[in-house]
């Protein structure tokens, strides 16, 4: 080979790394966004499934109105395209024009179902990481929130879509988080299903493993999550904290989407686990099957990492607004999830 083209080919080769990061390769250093402010612009943008009532609409433009701030509907918020949320073209266009509209300070997701990991290769992260804005969701949302973060630096929020009940249990957080930038710490609340019990009935926190860690969290719902490891759009996890969450699956498929993750060595990079609700995760097979605690537990004991199971993270309400990649200290005898930083600036 000519010299010429042996050092063209070398430099290309070093460069592909910086070009197409691997698997878990942080992009850049973690950028936070500007903390909302009362009359700032949220864009309302559907990401995944499509909205079908107009009614539906409606409430999550009151809701931001009742928020302090002001609606701006994106062009393909209400567009159809089977059960999508309009074309991939037409979802990832109004990201990418959200984070390029100055004007606009955040982005907030109508509602989750299917459909955001599609939109990954078709976002303008340059864009994004030069233009910092809130992004917040939860479900499906997971894809972005992780992909967004792996490849530009910014913190994103797991917490509340559109059509979330924003009631004062859910609204005060995400306002301490978002407006005053305060840093929480996040633990589960203690009543019965009907308030008037002796006991605690309801997000019973169990430790796995006792212990104090820090590091930065990740996380979100476990079945998306497992969809994007082995991507670009994977975070890096080594010392991490990660939450998992799901919704309606079967324990069996719980089981799977974990051996996963092991056998993926996400397990092996982490410094602290915490495990929130799986709403409708039912055994199949009755007696024949392992419960949702023999799964959890059979996965994550042996890291011997600081771990608890029953958080007050998944699709339930309120939903906790939490800071994807900011620094956190977990205490698993505690059931707690301390904010280190402010998640904005």
């Amino acid at each position: 080979m000519h010299r010429r083209h042996f050092l063209t080919a070398a430099i290309a080769t070093s460069l592909l790394p910086l070009l197409h990061p691997r698997p878990g390769q942080a992009a850049t250093d973690v950028v936070k966004p500007p903390r909302l402010q009362e009359g700032d612009r949220v864009a309302i943008v559907s990401p995944a499934s499509a909205t079908f009532l107009q009614e539906q609409v409606d409430i999550v433009v009151d809701a931001v109105r009742g928020l302090g701030l002001e609606p701006v509907l994106m062009p393909h918020a209400q567009a159809r395209y089977g059960s999508l949320a309009g074309t991939d073209e037409q979802r990832a266009a109004d990201i990418n024009q959200s984070f390029a509209d100055t004007s606009i300070a955040a982005l907030l997701p109508i509602t989750g179902g299917w459909g955001s990991s599609r939109l990954l290769p078709l976002l303008d992260y340059d864009t994004i990481r030069a233009n910092p804005k809130i992004l917040v969701g939860f479900s499906d949302i997971t894809s972005l929130l992780l992909g967004i973060h792996a490849q530009t630096g910014l913190v994103t929020f797991h917490g509340p879509n559109g059509l979330t009940a924003w009631r004062p249990d859910q609204t005060e957080p995400f306002r301490q988080v978002l407006f005053s930038g305060e840093s929480l710490t996040f633990r589960n609340q203690q009543a019965g299903d009907d308030g008037d019990r002796l006991m605690n009935t309801r997000f019973r926190l169990q430790t796995i493993i006792p212990g104090r860690a820090e590091g930065r969290l990740f996380g979100g719902n476990l079945t998306v999550l497992s969809g994007i490891v082995g991507s670009p759009y994977m975070p890096n996890l080594e010392g991490a904290i990660l939450f998992l969450e799901d919704v309606g699956e079967e324990t069996y498929r719980i089981d799977r989407l974990m051996t996963h993750l092991r056998l993926a060595g996400v397990f092996d990079q982490l410094a602290g686990f915490v495990f929130g609700q799986c709403v409708r995760c039912n055994p199949a097979g009755g007696f024949g099957s392992l419960t949702l605690e023999e799964v959890i537990w059979g996965h994550i004991e042996p890291l011997g990492i600081p771990a608890w199971y029953g958080a007050m993270i998944g699709h339930i309400e309120p939903m906790l607004t939490l800071p994807i990649g900011t620094r956190v200290a977990v205490e698993s005898d505690r059931g707690t999830i301390q904010m280190l930083e402010s998640a904005v600036i």
